[in-house]
């Protein structure tokens, strides 16, 4: 057998090996992929998108976040055999050297010419500006996740005193090729004119038909003089200069735009692009009396990705619903999963649970969330909390173990799992005396955007809920690594929590949790938060679920939700308790209403007592609310996960559950996508349909008689319930009587 044995002498950096090896250590990757420190890449193309936002011709940075950076020197190694002679390309981002079987080579070679046999190979590269990253391509040999990397800072001085090295699992994407360098990677565009156009007092109003995002391009720009831009998601914004969330002031001269405007001349004219992308339907604009110009378009900026999901039935609101849905999810998916595409255009961990779970039933886009992931951790130590938000940090560990149950992708849960613990252990140091955490100096206890007063101080019911199921997927997660230790250290902590929360928390009398504890006194206030979430997690008994809805969900007199954020929640608790046809009376209220204001994207936040202006309003600016916001898309995850009824069983769909309800619609059909194809469903009054691409399903449905069915294996369940096992490629139909 072969052996590779690594070991670095610090003076000369010159890697030794010995190979054992019985059979070929052959490498897959045949053309070769950009490879580099897991994170590292991610959290660098995530700040460059984080650091875009500007308000009022100013650059508005997240400042008060975590902002971590890329380690500026890293290696990278790989044992390998080579079955005949060939010839290797070297690529790299930033200045590198070679190590070949032991020998430090002069240069830094771009080529190498490798004999058959075995071989290892070591290459450092620093990069300050841009994450170091590399490509090796070559017929038999190239880079690729089998790669393991080193940075820097990962060395331990062990009891002899040498020096070890703790290397890692290389991350890559899609870069395949040597003009395809990850530091230029840019989203694709494509050019869209405004619908119509306007003049108003002081210039002209383009429309352009919907909410968007991208490069305005200015056509035939003649003059000398001013350009005022004031961008609208309304035209109430667009029309007001003094006041816009996002506005331009150009100068024109002989012209041309200065201000680093890009332009491109072609056959007929010039065109001026300009440098930065925002976010808009409408566009005022305010030229110089010498300024003239022939048009103004667009160039669309966007994320590639096929909507694989779909859902369609007889009530064309609601299929208008999720098809506004589907757009806001898209414009919100870029380098990462953003919250909104005027403001704040970050990547907040709240917002991008919720858009996870949309995703995973419309695009299936698996390298986003873990883009995303990565960017929201960031690096060690450790030292405050994601967006600095308590309940952030709990949503980020809740996050993974989806993944992990929707993809599959145990290989990207080894890479993150070391920042889990840590993070993890982070928390822990920071809980009282009853194994419970507070509100610290600090941190931000956000929970929500409310309507009226909520204390958020002592120990939150909500955020002890948000902890419990965080030490959960901790030990979902220690138990898939094969870590007893943490395993059983996890695992009592989550079930000492478990065992608190109705004790500590739950009101006979209200019949509902409480929304927090100050001093060992419960408070007065019951607020929807923990409750809601108790349910869909099922921490509380069906008896306590009726309650819960009674007390709480269906009583005016508690605190209502205004923002898709939490109702995305609210109305998964309704669906989890089966009363998806009140859920349907609530999408239609409530993400209909905003379609009735006009809405072609959902909003941040919406109250459907005000009317006119004030939906513009938040943050006690006029203009504040973000009129497309990820967590407005949320009837996606509902339609997919509760109407249609998929559920995976287990990871990467190997198993799962498909449970249709109609919940007053007359027909439903869709498809949810999956790792290895799709599963489609058809759901009537007296049929069903489904099928699947992989994996072992089970249809479960509700029958007072025994109904027909082809393509599956029929078993009754209780008295009126039943279930259809069924394969890959099957079709089963089911015929109710």
């Amino acid at each position: 057998m072969l052996k590779v044995i690594y070991f670095v002498d610090m003076k000369r950096l010159i890697l030794s090996l010995t190979f054992l090896c019985a059979s070929v250590l052959c490498v897959c990757a045949e053309y070769g992929s950009w490879i580099w420190y897991p994170g590292d890449y991610e959290i660098w193309l995530g700040n460059q998108m984080n650091n875009r936002r500007t308000e009022r011709g100013s650059f508005y940075p997240p400042y008060l976040w975590r902002i971590d950076s890329h380690f500026p020197i890293v290696e990278f190694r790989k044992g390998f055999h080579l079955e005949e002679d060939t010839k290797l390309r070297i690529y790299a981002e930033g200045s590198y050297n070679v190590v070949l079987d032991g020998v430090r080579l002069f240069g830094a070679p771009k080529e190498l010419d490798l004999k058959a046999g075995n071989h290892g190979l070591v290459i450092q590269v620093y990069n300050q500006a841009t994450p170091p990253t590399l490509l090796i391509k070559g017929d038999k040999f190239g880079t690729g996740a089998d790669w393991e990397v080193c940075a820097s800072d990962k060395k331990r001085v062990n009891l002899n005193g040498r020096i070890d090295f703790e290397y890692v699992k290389v991350g890559s994407w899609n870069f395949d090729s040597p003009l395809q360098r990850p530091s230029e990677f840019k989203l694709q565009t494509m050019p869209l004119k405004a619908v119509s156009k306007k003049q108003t007092e002081n210039g002209i109003l383009f429309d352009f038909g919907k909410e968007t995002f991208g490069f305005l391009q200015f056509h035939g720009l003649k003059g000398k003089g001013t350009l005022k831009i004031s961008y609208g998601e309304s035209e109430a914004e667009a029309l007001d200069w003094d006041r816009a969330e996002t506005v331009d002031l150009f100068t024109v001269e002989n012209g041309k735009l200065t201000d680093e405007i890009t332009h491109q001349v072609t056959e007929l004219e010039e065109v001026y692009t300009h440098p930065h992308t925002k976010a808009f339907r409408y566009v005022g604009i305010t030229a110089s009396p010498e300024v003239e110009y022939d048009d103004l378009s667009m160039l669309y900026e966007y994320l590639p990705v096929e909507y694989r999901g779909s859902f369609k039935c007889n009530d064309e609101e609601l299929n208008q619903i999720w098809n506004v849905g589907a757009y806001t999810l898209h414009l919100t998916t870029r380098e990462s999963f953003i919250d909104g595409i005027k403001r704040d255009r970050w990547a907040w961990s709240g917002d991008a649970l919720q858009s996870y779970l949309m995703n995973y039933y419309l695009f299936f886009d698996s390298d986003t969330v873990k883009r995303t992931t990565w960017l929201l951790r960031g690096k060690d130590p450790v030292y405050c909390h994601l967006n600095t938000i308590l309940d952030y940090t709990f949503y980020w560990f809740v996050g993974i173990y989806d993944y992990y149950l929707y993809t599959g992708d145990e290989a990207f849960l080894r890479q993150i799992y070391p920042r889990m613990q840590s993070l993890m252990e982070f928390v822990l140091s920071r809980t009282n005396a009853n194994g419970m955490v507070e509100g610290q100096p600090g941190d931000w206890v956000f929970i929500d955007w409310t309507d009226g007063p909520m204390d958020k101080n002592g120990e939150i019911s909500f955020e002890q809920i948000l902890f419990c199921r965080s030490l959960e997927t901790m030990t979902l997660c220690a138990q898939l690594m094969g870590n007893q230790e943490d395993l059983d250290k996890y695992g009592k902590l989550a079930e000492n929590l478990r065992a608190k929360l109705e004790p500590v928390f739950w009101n006979e009398e209200k019949g509902a949790f409480v929304n927090n504890v100050v001093n060992g006194k419960q408070s007065e206030q019951v607020t929807r938060y923990a409750n809601m979430f108790s349910i869909f997690f099922g921490y509380v008994s069906p008896e306590k679920q009726m309650r819960i809805k009674d007390n709480v969900l269906l009583n005016d007199k508690i605190m209502k939700i205004s923002t898709p954020y939490m109702r995305f929640y609210e109305l998964e608790a309704f669906c989890a308790m089966g009363e998806q046809e009140t859920v349907l009376k609530e999408m239609k209220s409530y993400w209909g209403g905003m379609i009735k204001e006009g809405a072609t994207s959902f909003w941040e936040k919406y109250n459907p007592e005000q009317s006119g202006t004030e939906h513009l309003e938040m943050y006690g600016r006029p203009y504040g609310k973000s009129l497309c916001h990820s967590w407005g898309a949320s009837p996606i995850y509902l339609l997919g996960r509760y109407y249609l009824g998929v559920k995976p069983t287990k990871a990467g769909y190997e198993e799962f559950t498909v449970e249709p309800i109609l919940g007053g619609l007359e027909w439903m059909e869709g498809s949810v996508p999956t790792p290895h194809g799709d599963i489609k469903i058809y759901r009537d009054a007296k049929s069903i349909r489904v099928s699947s691409d992989y994996g072992k399903g089970t249809l479960l449905f509700v029958s007072e008689k025994a109904p027909q069915v082809t393509g599956g294996e029929l078993k009754q369940i209780e008295q009126n319930r039943w279930s259809v096992s069924f394969g890959p490629k099957q079709k089963v139909e089911v015929s109710l009587k």
